[in-house]
């Protein structure tokens, strides 16, 4: 016999995998835009070290 509960238990995990794919489908662009966060950063460290070593370098 067939649990009773197991449509109920079908339907739980399929809300369950709704809820995990629309997290998922977030991820990709949440990355993107910490990696293009990253590479502003870079860019002005390396402005910043650039900037520094002119100013202390002997004229």
């Amino acid at each position: 016999m067939l649990d009773p509960e197991l449509p109920e238990r079908i339907t739980a995990r399929r809300a369950e995998l709704d809820e995990l794919e629309k997290q998922l489908a977030k991820q990709p662009a949440e990355v993107r835009a910490e990696r293009d966060e990253l590479t502003v950063a870079e860019r002005v460290l390396e402005r910043m070290t650039e900037e520094l070593a002119n100013e202390h370098r002997p004229t």
